[in-house]
C-alpha cells in the first residue's frame, strides 16, 4: 500500500450538493451541469434525504458559496 494523497481533489465544473441519510455524519457529493438539473435532483432526493446545495465550482474553485447551514 501506498501513501494517501495529500493533496485535495479538483473539483469539475458545475453545481454540487451533498445528500446525507437522515442521522448520518457524512455524506455523498454530487454534481451537476446546470442550475436545473441541480435542483430536480434536490426535488427528488429530499423526499428521503437531507440535502445541501453547495453552489456552483468553476475552474476548480467555488463561485458563489453558500455559508454553511447546520443540518437538522
Amino acid at each position: 500500500m501506498g501513501r494517501p494523497p495529500t493533496r485535495p481533489k479538483k473539483l469539475k465544473d458545475g453545481f454540487y450538493l451533498e445528500v446525507f441519510n437522515k442521522g448520518s455524519k457524512t455524506g455523498i457529493k454530487l454534481r451537476r451541469d446546470t442550475y436545473k438539473e441541480m435542483m430536480d435532483a434536490v426535488k427528488e432526493f429530499k423526499k428521503t434525504k437531507v440535502v445541501v446545495t453547495l453552489g456552483e465550482s468553476k475552474n476548480g474553485k467555488w463561485v458563489n458559496e453558500r455559508p454553511k447551514t447546520k443540518k437538522k
